[in-house]
């Protein structure tokens, strides 16, 4: 053996010896004498800093710091010559891991202090919360903080209710209508994971039927989660659950319990002490054990995408969770988005829809009217409605409620110069004015300052009129048209669960519909089409059609009377597709002419929004995968017209490359961090609105 060989010997065996160490802390810090290392999650939702940082364990914290557990941990700082570490701010974190080694060589700071004794982080939402950080390309402190409630110390000192026996399979109830309903009951009781894109039948038996589906796969000794876009939602299947089980089975993880009392449920759903949870979406991370089922009901509402970075969807981590812990999936809608299209289209789930004749003789008529069909009445040119839709209103009216949907809130939103349609336009900051009521001034929409002396700037004009017109404008023109008829709101500033069954006005905007009590409403009309059309965004048809099926739903069948009128240009794909009421096939072609465009779902896609230096500086920095497109960057207006102007650009790769798009994407946010560049950029993985 040469010298050479035996010094490198040498070398490895101090390094190993080194390594395996005794870790050392602060001193006069007695260690722990089993396991001695914390390996802590702090909760710093920095992407510089998306690792786990090694600490020591007190002897006097040996017992109480499990992994899982929330502890107090000095962050930052350093170690003086006395061996404590100096400085830094205490921060909240969670033990993921304790070990007998660190891979650091220096002294590690001890734990500050062990919160709780309550195991809150299990290893599968770990696992989880990794998955979704990476895919979204944010950090894993952001995306716990999404997924775990704070702690409540109260909630945690009171004992969780002891789990009930799982019950009997249920009979098949509603999902009889559908020729694959019930063995998709049938292959959840028996511990199956099935996978299906769920488009539901028009009518109120959607509650009822996800209960069902809860139950069977609570009879086969596993848990189920249902993630629901309002709490409206979630009270109709939280009703239809308890009356299929009984109390006790399953959990409501909703935000209007209050801080304490959903952080008690939430506690509940970990200990396992109930095996179902249900709620909105922060619901998609709940620990519901041995999970066997994550149903997402109407994917396409745009509740479902958080507004918290890393912006994760509730479907997609639904996907994720269902391939991780290999459960069923059950994505359904009445309508069908094309991100479901695509799930079918691959074979990664299966459809679950009725029959035509089943679906005709439960859905309501629908006929097509344009704006430019101009009503003879002089009651209906008064409540701006075209004839065929005014005569449909005033005979349903006999028979029931009618809802009347409104793409817009509020009284006038737009306006715009009477002589020659130029937009009005606030002269302090260029927005656009509004009125708020008959006799309220002009303002504007975007600084709110008051316009008591407007004139057009291109024909000096004084006259106004209204580009849209909003829901409380309407719910005033139809009184008028209808004098002896109740009119009924609901909206952002009060939505209404239901409405009585008697003959009543319901004017709403889209996603605000109130369910009709007894049979539903005799009639909807569904009004400005070509506001939800005519938006510039590759998403407006399918959105436009999942707002009015939403709607129409809720009306009676044909056989009982049941109509709509929608009043949008006939030839529209999206209204072809409402008359037709084929949500699914409208999908397939949308979902063929993004095969043709490359945008997804068919290919992965990010945007990347800041001022245009830092756009640009971080463009820079990329380094993309093979065959990236980047398009743009292009000017976006920004939020509520404050602010400087940014822009946008889109990055799009091919299917399979979407990890090393979300890997590129974190790595140059990191960089220009390190660099200290520039203003901040806000990155999205798949975005909602592709304008």
């Amino acid at each position: 053996m040469s010298s050479t060989d035996g010094a490198g010997e040498q070398l490895a065996f101090i390094r190993e010896t080194v390594r395996k160490a005794k870790p050392r802390a602060a001193r006069g810090v007695e260690l722990a004498d089993r396991l001695p290392v914390a390996r802590v999650l702090v909760d710093k939702g920095v992407l510089s800093l998306d690792q786990f940082f090694d600490y020591a364990v007190p002897a006097a914290m040996a017992d109480e710091a499990r992994p899982g557990v929330r502890v107090r941990v000095r962050f930052g700082g350093r170690v003086g010559a006395s061996g404590r570490r100096e400085g830094g701010a205490l921060h909240d974190g969670f033990v993921v891991e304790r070990r007998e080694t660190s891979d650091y060589a220096g002294p590690l700071a001890p734990l500050a202090r062990v919160l709780s004794s309550e195991q809150v982080l299990t290893p599968e939402l770990l696992r989880l919360c990794r998955a979704v950080a990476d895919r979204y390309a944010g950090s894993l402190a952001d995306v716990l903080q999404l997924a775990i409630p704070p702690r409540h110390a109260g909630a945690e000192g009171e004992p969780s209710p002891r789990p009930l026996p799982p019950p009997s399979v249920p009979e098949p109830g509603g999902w009889a209508r559908y020729p694959h309903g019930p063995a998709f009951l049938s292959s959840l009781a028996a511990g199956h994971a099935p996978r299906a894109v769920w488009t539901a039948l028009p009518g109120p038996g959607w509650p009822e039927e996800i209960a069902r589906a809860v139950a069977a796969t609570l009879a086969s000794g596993r848990g189920a989660l249902v993630v629901l876009p309002d709490g409206r939602s979630v009270a109709r299947v939280d009703e239809a659950l308890t009356a299929l089980l009984g109390s006790g089975r399953h959990a409501v993880l909703a935000a209007d319990a209050g801080p304490q009392e959903r952080y008690r449920r939430w506690l509940a759903v970990s200990r396992g002490s109930v095996q179902a949870a249900i709620g909105t979406r922060a619901a998609m991370f709940a620990p519901v054990r041995r999970l066997g089922l994550v149903v997402v009901w109407s994917d396409g509402d745009s509740s479902h995408s958080d507004l918290n970075a890393p912006y994760p969807h509730v479907r997609e981590v639904a996907l994720l969770r269902a391939a991780e812990e290999g459960a069923g999936a059950l994505i359904g809608g009445v309508a069908t988005t094309v991100e479901a299209a695509q799930l079918v289209r691959s074979g990664w789930a299966r459809p679950l829809a009725a029959e035509r004749e089943t679906v005709r003789a439960l859905a309501p008529r629908v006929r097509t009217v344009t704006d430019l069909d101009q009503a003879r009445d002089a009651a209906a040119q008064a409540a701006r409605l075209p004839s065929v839709a005014w005569e449909t209103a005033r005979e349903a009216l006999t028979r029931g409620p009618v809802l009347i949907q409104v793409p817009r809130r509020g009284y006038v939103p737009s306006l715009a110069c009477g002589r020659c349609r130029t937009p009005a336009r606030c002269r302090a900051c260029g927005g656009p004015l509004q009125a708020g009521g008959a006799d309220a001034p002009l303002e504007c929409a975007w600084c709110g300052t008051a316009e008591t002396d407007w004139h057009c700037v291109e024909c000096g004009s004084f006259k106004l009129r209204a580009q849209v017109v909003g829901a409380r404008r309407t719910a005033e023109e139809l009184g008028r048209a209808f004098p002896r008829v109740p009119v009924r709101t609901s909206g952002r500033e009060s939505v209404l669960a239901s409405v009585p069954d008697a003959p009543a006005l319901v004017i709403s905007t889209p996603g605000a519909e109130p369910v009709a009590e007894g049979a539903g409403y005799a009639a909807a009309l569904l009004l400005d089409g070509w506001a939800l059309l005519g938006r510039p965004d590759l998403r407006a048809g399918e959105e436009a059609l999942r707002r009015w099926l939403t709607a129409a739903a809720l009306v009676r069948p044909v056989g009982e009377g049941g109509a709509v009128v929608v009043v949008a240009e006939p030839t529209a794909r999206a209204v072809q597709a409402l008359v037709r009421w084929d949500p699914a096939g409208h999908a397939g072609v949308e979902l063929d002419e993004r095969e043709q465009l490359r945008f997804p779902p068919v290919s992965r896609m990010a945007s990347v929004t800041g001022s245009a230096a830092a756009v640009a500086d971080l463009l820079g920095l990329l380094r993309l995968p093979e065959g990236a497109d980047v398009l743009g960057p292009v000017p976006v207006p920004a939020v509520g017209g404050k602010g400087e102007e940014t822009e946008r650009a889109l990055i799009r790769v091919a299917p399979g490359q979407g990890a090393a798009l979300a890997a590129a994407l974190k790595a140059g946010q990191i960089a220009r961090m390190a660099l200290r560049t520039g203003d901040p950029v806000r990155i999205r993985i798949d975005p909602v609105d592709i304008g």
